[in-house]
């Protein structure tokens, strides 16, 4: 688990690295800026999938059935910290700049690199499960073997796990549960590609906003991590126990979501997620308010907090001896339905994308519901 994520990183410490040997003709510039950021700051999707999955199983791991609610909550929290900070940084640099220059990108990608490599180094002090004790006193055991037995046995081994693991993720996948958290799954692929990349680019398209709307699109994202740290934060300390059900973190994501979806609706132009480099021509049922804006970034941030900690908890709780499987299950819906969202965003308008949005979020909200009230029936019947 803990090789999966060194390895993960140093994947992408590679990736970053080779970035900042990008030929200056590739300079980023704010008209196109948006799309070129994304291109470039966003690692090949292996990295990440990988990385998440060992960070979820470890999470489980290391948490029992009382706390599993606090630590998704604390560790989404801490997670989300890139965004204020990374975007903080972007919107100090380039504030003012219609043109970054190379020397600006090198040293965002020389910040990127530092951070990774102290990250790769911080998994270094990651304290063993008690599998991997298991299997080191097994290797122990086996120093007896010649050194070319023990590589072999642990090749076969590794082959075999993957291989049953393979299977589990398949038959997981045609459980009642599973199928009953894909909706929500996708709903919080949907609504990541929303955030993080159509509504910064709806805002800096809004031709109300002037020569600021560039600026509030590191506003924006600034705003929305300051949304997912307060969510995890706030749930992480309000879950320390199981009074606070899963059930009520939902439900207050959908409708937070839901008031974000309107308030979007009625400030933001609804030609915004189309007009390429160009700025809106239609306008909105409201006067475009920058302050709306990044109330329903701040909205936005909240509501996907709710979502992920929640999904990350009811995994690690039903699937707690299989939480690799569930998480790589959960990753890849997720990961499938953002890459979907980012196709279809550039050619629908924005009241069809938030319409979209608000069906799946209460689809995904409902079958959460009737996942916990399994869970409560399953409990009930062990006690009886």
């Amino acid at each position: 688990m803990a090789v999966s994520c060194i390895l993960s990183c140093l994947w992408a410490t590679v990736y970053l690295d080779a970035l900042l040997t990008v030929h200056t003709q590739h300079n980023l510039s704010f008209p196109d800026g948006n799309q070129l950021s994304c291109e470039y700051f966003f690692p090949p999707p292996q990295l990440p999938t990988v990385l998440w999955t060992a960070q979820g199983r470890f999470l489980v791991e290391n948490s029992e059935a009382s706390t599993i609610n606090r630590n998704t909550g604390m560790f989404w929290a801490l997670l989300q910290c890139s965004m204020l900070f990374g975007n903080l940084y972007i919107y100090l640099d380039w504030n003012g700049k219609s043109e970054i220059s190379d020397s600006s990108r090198r040293n965002i990608f020389l910040f990127l690199l530092v951070a990774s490599i102290l990250g790769t180094l911080s998994f270094l002090v990651l304290r063993t499960s008690h599998h991997e004790e298991e299997m080191l006193s097994e290797e122990e055991g086996q120093l007896l073997l010649s050194t070319r037995t023990m590589y072999k046995n642990r090749a076969n081994t590794a082959l075999q796990d993957t291989r049953t693991e393979f299977q589990t993720i398949l038959r997981l996948l045609k459980t009642e549960t599973i199928m009953l958290l894909s909706p929500c799954m996708v709903y919080s692929g949907l609504e990541l590609s929303f955030y993080s990349g159509v509504y910064g680019t709806c805002i800096g398209a809004t031709a109300h906003f002037g020569e600021a709307a560039k600026g509030l699109i590191g506003i924006s994202g600034i705003v929305v991590g300051i949304g997912e740290i307060v969510g995890g934060g706030l749930f992480g300390l309000l879950c320390k126990n199981s009074r606070f059900r899963r059930t009520s973190v939902v439900f207050l994501g959908m409708v937070v979501h839901f008031i974000a979806s309107y308030l979007i609706f009625l400030n933001i132009p609804d030609d915004a997620p189309v007009v390429g480099e160009s700025t809106t021509q239609k306008n909105p049922f409201l006067s475009p308010s920058a302050s709306i804006a990044l109330l329903c970034s701040f909205l936005l941030g909240l509501g996907d907090s709710c979502f992920n900690t929640q999904l990350y908890s009811i995994l690690g709780y039903v699937y707690a001896e299989q939480s690799t499987p569930a998480f790589a299950i959960f990753k890849f819906i997720q990961s499938v339905s953002a890459a979907v969202a980012f196709f279809y965003s550039g050619y629908l308008l924005l009241k069809w994308q938030l319409l979209l949005l608000v069906i799946l979020g209460f689809t995904g909200t409902l079958c959460f519901f009737v996942v916990e009230r399994m869970q409560d029936f399953s409990m009930d019947s062990q006690e009886y």
